[in-house]
């Protein structure tokens, strides 16, 4: 991964309290992971921007190796790589997500 690549992954992270690295738009997803990551966020009314990879094959590459994790969407709250669909989906049916997002102090919508 080239220096720019690695500066626009890491601006999108330290400037975005959550920042999910998607296929698609939140408005748009363009694939069913991204999609689901997206709509737990939104139940969660966790306000976080999303990057559509799709629109730069170098992000699409370059998050796989900053993170060392080879899929995508990945999720990071306040710059620490949370995880991919099945963790996050995993963190949000046991409750574990919104505990990392209040220890984080990241306002969500509270049963």
């Amino acid at each position: 991964m080239d220096d720019q690549t690695k500066n626009i992954i890491k601006n999108h992270i330290d400037n975005n309290d959550v920042c999910l690295f998607m296929k698609g738009t939140p408005e748009e997803p363009q694939c069913g992971f991204s999609m689901a990551v997206s709509n737990m966020l939104k139940i969660l009314e966790v306000k976080f921007n999303g990057v559509n990879v799709l629109a730069d094959q170098s992000i699409r590459e370059g998050i796989k190796v900053y993170s060392d994790w080879p899929t995508i969407p990945q999720l990071y709250i306040k710059k620490e790589f949370v995880g991919g669909c099945d963790i996050v989906k995993e963190m949000y049916e046991n409750g574990e997500l919104k505990k990392i997002l209040e220890n984080k102090g990241i306002s969500y919508k509270k049963d």
